[in-house]
């Protein structure tokens, strides 16, 4: 069965092509891309199935894309925040 592995980093994106027999994990897709010896930082990153998390235990269907997710480094709504200047409510907006 063919999968495809995504990998989007800062500074690169791909999307690899593996060939894995019937039965095969993720675990078994990731290996055979070869992401962990290009990207040693993604080793332990956590990972999904067509945009849903999944263990490195599930097993794949033949066309799956297995998706390698960073780390968050950074609250957006906190990012946000700062470049507006503003400051976190001390109060909710509904409280009399």
């Amino acid at each position: 069965m063919r999968v495809a592995v995504a990998v989007a980093l800062a500074h690169v994106q791909e999307l690899i092509e593996v060939e894995l027999p019937e039965g095969a994990t993720v675990a078994d897709a990731l290996a055979a891309s070869g992401v962990a010896q290009r990207w040693p930082e993604l080793k332990a990153a956590s990972v999904g199935v067509w945009g849903r998390l999944a263990r490195r235990e599930t097993p794949l269907r033949e066309g799956d894309r297995v998706e390698i997710y960073r780390p968050i480094r950074a609250d957006a709504k906190a990012m946000r925040r700062a470049r507006a200047g503003l400051k976190a409510p001390r109060r909710s907006r509904s409280a009399p």
